[in-house]
């Protein structure tokens, strides 16, 4: 099984930037398409941003503009771009392989430990 591991998270002041990564142990060509979730305290964990195998993204709404999602094959990691974080942007992060089916994204069982963001000043 493919196991996923995360880095990028920490703390960062209100309007900086930060990077995830995601490292898959295998191929991340074989996943119909892969995520990022977030949750925090005391919320249910939410989607942020889907990425198809063939490229497609999507983002939710509190973060489109501000969030890109990427992924390189040649070193089977995705990417989380976070631009312009908000204070509302803390959550613990975390990565998930999936499919996309009629545009929404159905998560597999492949989660990531998760890596904590927080921004505050």
């Amino acid at each position: 099984q493919v196991q996923l591991v995360e880095s990028g998270g920490g703390l960062v002041q209100p309007g900086g930037s930060l990077r995830l990564s995601c490292a898959a142990s295998g191929s991340i060509f074989s996943f119909n398409a892969m995520g990022w979730y977030r949750q925090a305290p005391g919320k249910e964990r939410e989607l942020v941003a889907s990425i198809t195998r063939g490229g497609s993204t999507n983002y939710a709404d509190s973060v489109k503009g501000r969030f890109t999602i990427s992924r390189d094959f040649t070193v089977n990691t995705m990417y989380l771009q976070m631009n312009s974080l908000k204070p509302e942007d803390t959550a613990v992060y975390y990565c998930n392989a999936g499919t996309v089916e009629k545009g929404s994204y159905y998560p597999y069982d492949y989660w990531a430990q998760g890596t904590q963001v927080t921004v505050s000043s």
